[in-house]
């Protein structure tokens, strides 16, 4: 026969709790006719008492103790689960990328992630520096580099080598004059003032670096896709340009490339608050 008087467990577990039908009464809204009426009921369809009454206050008989752990943990879950309901329909997981990376790669692929995990909502945050005061608000961050950032707790999320792009004019002078002539007389398209990306790949190409006026900041990774299809200067890029290089609007202008540079998963300091965090991060890692 199955038990169908959940609604009185509150009414049992007041009772126990403070000794007293007339408490109990006062505590959630009732008349002690209607708890006594309950607790009658409760008992008639367990088939056992729970109480004993006695001249001032009640106690509880060994079967009520009994009864009452299990009552109180079954509320305890009850409790619990409402919270994490609660929690999920408040929480949102934001994870923090560029335009570029998101366009390219991640946005393809995210509804394998939502049909897998339907209860996470996710919100994709745009970034142009993930360097910026504008990462305190995203729970992860997706960041292109070699990983030695001191802001944030890193992991490799997936190699992802860079090498310079020119358009189709760019090549050609790469052809006609050779690497290191060319790239003296290339604007020179960055993301960042700081950045230092440019200087390790002349390390690697062994031409040299100084310092040189003729740098262009362009902070939107594809903006800066755009403007060197447009003539307007070279950039490094990676693999995630293979189709405008397939459909020859740009141009790979050399075979060295910086290949220790990479995505990675960027975490605030201290770890995730987010729960889902982990479970997000463990299906970028399947993916990449």
């Amino acid at each position: 026969m199955r038990f169908r008087s959940f609604d009185r467990l509150p009414v049992f577990e007041a009772i126990a709790r403070l000794g007293s039908f007339s408490a109990a009464a006062d505590e959630l809204g009732l008349t002690k006719g209607a708890v006594s009426y309950q607790i009658k009921q409760l008992e008639g369809e367990l088939g056992f008492p729970l109480f004993e009454r006695l001249a001032r206050g009640t106690r509880l008989t060994g079967q009520g103790a009994n009864f009452l752990a299990s009552t109180e943990a079954a509320l305890r879950d009850i409790e619990r689960k409402i919270e994490d309901i609660r929690r999920a329909d408040d929480r949102v997981l934001t994870i923090g990328v560029t335009t570029y990376f998101a366009s390219r790669w991640l946005s393809p692929r995210l509804m394998e992630f939502m049909r897998m995990h339907p209860e996470i909502r996710l919100r994709i945050q745009p970034m142009i520096d993930l360097l910026s005061g504008e990462a305190d608000e995203v729970d992860l961050a997706i960041r292109w580099g070699r990983g030695d950032w001191s802001d944030v707790e890193t992991e490799p999320l997936f190699a992802c080598p860079a090498w310079p792009t020119g358009d189709g004019a760019a090549w050609q002078e790469v052809q006609a004059s050779g690497l290191a002539e060319a790239f003296n007389r290339f604007t020179l398209l960055r993301d960042r003032d700081d950045s230092n990306a440019w200087s390790h790949w002349f390390d690697v190409a062994g031409l040299g670096y100084t310092e040189r006026a003729d740098t262009l900041v362009v902070p939107d990774p594809n903006v800066r896709v755009q403007a060197v299809i447009d003539g307007q200067g070279v950039a490094l890029n990676d693999s995630l340009v293979d189709q405008e290089i397939e459909a020859g609007r740009l141009f790979r202008l050399s075979p060295h490339e910086l290949a220790d540079y990479g995505y990675h998963l960027a975490l605030p300091t201290g770890g995730p608050t987010n729960p889902d965090v982990e479970t997000f991060a463990r299906w970028l890692r399947q993916a990449a």
